[in-house]
C-alpha cells in the first residue's frame, strides 16, 4: 500500500485531463490530437478494407483467431462514425428514437454507439446473451425502433421479429440473405452515409446535444422483468472519462485489450470510450480462450478484468511454477531479492521475472479488476510479480465509478478513493462504523427510466445514490466504511447479509474470502439456511478446483461431491477459517456442487 501524506492528494487530480463537454466534443478533439495514430486493432478483413463487403469473399467470411490483426487509425474511426450515422439518418432515424445493438464485441460496435449517441438518438445496448423472450421485452421496455445486430444473433431475432412491432429498421452487422428485403445491411448503410457527405452532407455534424438528458439506456443484470432500466447521459459518462483518467495514466503507446461484454458500462466507459479519450489503442479479442494469445499478438498493456480472471492468471502462472521444483525455487529466491530492492525504490521485477512476463505478452503493466470484490492477498502476489493490479467501485448507476485505487496511491485492501469530484459517504453506522455506501457526483445517473418511485428511493434529495432493490424502496445497498484515508472499504452488500436470531450481523464476502485461500476452491458462496429452529445456520457451498484435485494422486478420482472431499473440506474450514473467526460466524455446514456457480454476462455469480 501506497498513501498520501496529506488528505487533499486525494482530492487532487493526478493527472492533467483535457475538458470535454460530451462524447462529440471528445471524438473531435481525439481526431486533432491523434488523426493517424492507431485506434482499433482487429482482424475483420471487411472492417480493415482488405475486400469489399459485398463480395463473394465477404458471403463466406468467418471469424478465424489465426487471421493476424490489422490496424484502424482514429481518423479512420471517427469518418465511419460519421458515414454510418448519417446512413442511419437516411433511414429514417432521429432525435426521439431508441436504437438498440444487440451483438459481441466488434468493429461495427463501436462505430454504432457513437454514431447514435452522438445527438441522433438514444442507444440500447443489450446482453449479448440475453435468449429471445428476453431480448424482446427489452426491446419492448426500452422503446426502440432500430434494432442492430450481428449473425451471431440472428436466429434468435428470427424468432421474435414478428413480435417487435415497433422495430421499424433492422440492421444487420454481417451481409443480409439475398432474399432478405427488410434488413439492411450495416457497411451499404454506412457506404451510402459516406456517399452523402462527400456530396456535402453535414446535417449529422449539426445535431443538437443536450448533454444532461438521457443519451444512454443500460439495463442492469437480471431478468428482463426485474433489471432496472438506467439512463445516463454526456455528462454523466465524460465525467466518469475526466475522473478515471486523472486518477490512473493511460495514453497513446498503451494498447487495451477487450475481453468483457460492451453492454456493460464497466467496459463501455473505462474500456472503449476511456482509451478515445487517451488516444490509446483497443484490441478486440478472439475470445476468453484466446486472450493470452491476444496479448502477445497485440503487445497488450491494459486489461480490464473481473477477479476471476486475474484468479485464473493467477493459478496459471503458479501451475507452470510449481510444476517444476527448480523453476519454483527460482522464484522464490527472486521475489526476495525483489522484495529488498524495492525497499532500495529499485524495481527489477520484469526482468527477474522475465519468463512469466512473455506468457502475458511481456508488455502488459496495469490490469483493472472490478465488478466483484478480489482478494487483496490475490493483488499482493500479482504486484509481487510486477504486475500491477488494482481495483475499483461502482454500478452501472454512477456510470460507473465511484472508487478506484490510483496508480500511485492505492490499497489493496480497499475498492479505492473516490474520484477527485465525487462525494461518498456512510450513513446508518453501526457500532463497528460500517454502515451503507453512498455517492453524489456528477457521474450519478439521470434516473431510472419510467419508474418514479424507484428514483425516489434511489436518489435523495441531496443527490446522493442509495442502491436499492428492484421495484422497491428498500435499499439494499453496499456495506462498508472509510479509512482514515479516506480509502472505502466494502465489507458486504446489505441483500447479503446474514442475521443471526440474537440480531448479530454476518458478511458472507468476509467468510468466502477465507475459504478461497485454499487451493482446492475454485468459488464459494456463504449464505444462511434455516434449521428445523429457524435458525439461520452459516453454509458454505463451494465448487471445487478440478485442476487442483487431478494434481493429488489421493484425490483424483473422487467426484466433486464425494463424502470424503466434504469432510476434508470442513475439517479444513474448521481449522484454518472457523478459527479465525469469532463463534457466531463459524460455518456450520459444507454443500459441495458439481457444477460452477451460474454467473451473468460481466462473470458475476448469481447468489440468488
Amino acid at each position: 500500500m501506497k498513501i498520501a501524506n496529506n488528505l487533499e492528494l486525494y482530492k487532487s487530480p493526478l493527472y492533467p485531463v483535457r475538458k470535454i463537454k460530451d462524447l462529440r466534443d471528445m471524438i473531435l478533439q481525439s481526431e486533432e490530437l491523434y488523426a493517424e495514430e492507431t485506434a482499433y486493432m482487429v482482424k475483420d478483413p471487411i472492417a480493415l478494407r482488405q475486400i469489399e463487403p459485398r463480395s463473394e469473399e465477404a458471403r463466406k467470411l468467418k471469424a478465424d483467431p489465426s487471421r493476424p490483426y490489422g490496424r484502424i487509425s482514429f481518423k479512420q474511426f471517427i469518418a465511419d462514425v460519421r458515414a454510418f450515422a448519417t446512413g442511419l439518418m437516411q433511414l429514417g432515424v432521429k432525435p426521439g428514437c431508441r436504437v438498440a445493438i444487440y451483438a459481441e464485441t466488434r468493429y461495427e460496435w463501436y462505430v454504432s454507439y457513437l454514431a447514435v449517441v452522438n445527438g441522433l438518438a438514444v442507444v440500447v445496448p443489450l446482453d449479448k446473451e440475453q435468449p429471445a423472450a428476453e431480448l424482446l421485452s427489452l426491446v419492448q421496455r426500452s422503446g426502440a425502433d432500430t434494432l442492430l445486430y450481428s449473425n451471431f444473433k440472428k436466429t434468435l431475432v428470427e424468432e421474435v421479429r414478428a413480435e417487435m412491432t415497433d422495430i421499424e429498421r433492422f440492421v444487420q452487422f454481417d451481409l443480409p440473405a439475398d432474399a432478405d428485403t427488410e434488413t439492411s445491411y450495416f457497411w451499404d448503410i454506412l457506404a451510402d452515409g459516406q456517399d452523402l457527405r462527400d456530396a456535402g452532407d453535414r446535417a449529422y455534424d449539426d445535431l443538437p446535444i443536450d448533454r444532461e438528458a438521457m443519451s444512454v439506456l443500460l439495463f442492469t443484470s437480471g431478468t428482463s422483468a426485474k433489471s432496472k432500466a438506467v439512463m445516463l447521459s454526456h455528462a454523466n459518462i465524460c465525467a466518469n472519462l475526466m475522473g478515471m483518467c486523472s486518477m490512473v495514466y493511460i495514453d497513446e503507446h498503451d494498447t487495451f485489450l477487450s475481453v468483457l461484454p460492451l453492454h456493460h458500462t464497466y467496459e463501455c466507459t473505462c474500456g472503449y470510450l476511456c482509451q478515445l479519450y487517451r488516444g490509446s489503442t483497443v484490441a478486440v479479442s478472439d475470445g476468453l480462450r484466446h486472450i493470452l494469445n491476444n496479448m502477445k499478438e497485440t503487445g497488450t498493456t491494459i486489461i480490464l478484468v473481473v477477479p476471476l480472471m486475474v484468479e485464473a492468471f493467477h493459478r496459471g502462472i503458479y501451475r507452470k511454477v510449481n510444476a517444476d521444483p527448480k523453476t519454483a525455487k527460482k522464484l522464490k529466491t527472486g521475489k526476495k531479492i525483489s522484495n529488498f530492492l524495492l525497499k532500495l525504490k529499485i524495481d527489477v521485477r520484469k526482468k527477474l521475472f522475465k519468463q512469466i512476463h512473455e506468457g502475458f505478452g511481456g508488455k502488459l503493466n496495469l490490469i483493472i479488476a472490478g465488478g466483484a470484490a478480489i482478494s487483496p492477498d490475490l493483488i499482493s502476489s500479482m504486484q509481487e510479480l510486477g504486475f500491477h493490479v488494482i481495483q475499483g467501485y461502482g454500478l452501472t448507476e454512477c456510470a460507473p465509478i465511484l472508487a478506484l485505487n490510483r496508480d500511485v496511491y492505492y490499497n489493496n485492501k480497499s475498492a479505492g478513493l473516490p474520484l477527485p469530484d465525487v462525494d461518498v459517504k456512510i450513513i446508518n453506522p453501526d457500532e463497528d462504523g460500517i454502515g451503507e455506501i453512498i455517492g453524489k457526483g456528477e457521474n450519478i445517473m439521470v434516473g431510472y427510466y419510467q419508474a418514479p418511485e424507484l428514483n425516489a428511493a434511489a436518489i435523495d434529495q441531496d443527490g446522493y445514490y442509495h442502491r436499492s432493490e428492484e421495484h422497491t424502496s428498500e435499499h439494499t445497498g453496499d456495506l462498508g466504511y472509510l479509512t482514515e484515508d479516506q480509502f472505502v472499504i466494502i465489507t458486504g452488500r446489505k441483500s447479503n447479509l446474514i442475521v443471526t436470531k440474537n440480531g448479530k450481523n454476518i458478511f458472507p464476502e468476509e467468510i468466502e474470502y477465507l475459504i478461497k485461500q485454499s487451493d482446492l476452491v475454485q468459488e464459494t458462496v456463504v449464505c444462511g439456511v434455516k434449521d428445523e429452529q429457524g435458525e439461520e445456520i452459516v453454509t458454505a457451498q463451494i465448487f471445487l478446483n478440478e485442476e487442483a484435485l487431478a494434481a493429488d494422486p489421493e484425490l483424483a478420482d473422487l467426484a466433486l461431491t464425494d463424502d470424503k472431499l466434504k469432510d476434508m473440506m470442513f475439517k479444513w474450514i474448521k481449522d484454518e477459517v472457523n478459527s479465525k473467526l469469532i463463534p457466531y460466524k463459524h460455518v456450520r455446514d459444507v454443500v459441495l456442487r458439481d457444477t460452477e456457480f451460474p454467473k451473468n454476462t460481466s462473470r458475476k455469480i448469481k447468489r440468488f
